[in-house]
């Protein structure tokens, strides 16, 4: 149920960014919102899924975030950016179940939302790179790329216009 996956997105990201700004008990936050947002039993379990998945591979997400955002230390990217980005990574390394261009565009669309004008063509080539060097990596070892095919990039490695150190 595709609505169902975008809400749920939309509320693993609201509890990721509050969990990066202020910290706290992001599994209460989570139930807090699905309470507000009257979410189904499959996105509140699609959320927490998304929301344990990210800060137990925070490291590893993060460590991508800075090779592929060359230019940018990661505590300059905006927080609302930094946080679609850990859950565009997750989706892409560590769900095979979501398509590659479906975790994108899925990130691109939140970027639209939730983020300034030009995050999302940052954050489209941030993640279109990483799906671009991940499927030439699984070529190379004979196999497919990972969760699907990967989205063409928009952005470059270097990410899109604009000075994405501002706050949200």
């Amino acid at each position: 149920m595709p609505m169902s996956r975008r809400l749920a997105r939309e509320l693993a990201l609201k509890v990721l960014y509050q969990h990066d700004l202020v910290g706290g008990d992001p599994e209460r936050a989570l139930e807090t919102l699905c309470e507000e947002e009257a979410a189904l039993p499959e996105s509140r379990e699609f959320a927490r899924d998304v929301v344990a998945g990210v800060l137990g591979h925070r490291r590893e997400i993060d460590d991508r975030i800075a090779a592929y955002a060359r230019d940018w230390r990661l505590e300059r990217i905006a927080p609302v950016d930094r946080n679609i980005l850990r859950l565009g990574i997750f989706e892409i390394l560590y769900r095979p179940d979501i398509p590659t261009g479906v975790a994108i565009n899925e990130a691109v669309e939140l970027a639209k939302v939730y983020a300034e004008e030009e995050s999302s063509r940052f954050i489209n080539g941030i993640l279109g790179q990483l799906a671009k060097d991940l499927a030439g990596s699984a070529a190379v070892a004979g196999g497919g790329a990972p969760g699907g095919d990967a989205s063409s990039s928009d952005g470059g490695a270097k990410g899109g216009a604009g000075d994405h150190s501002h706050g949200h």
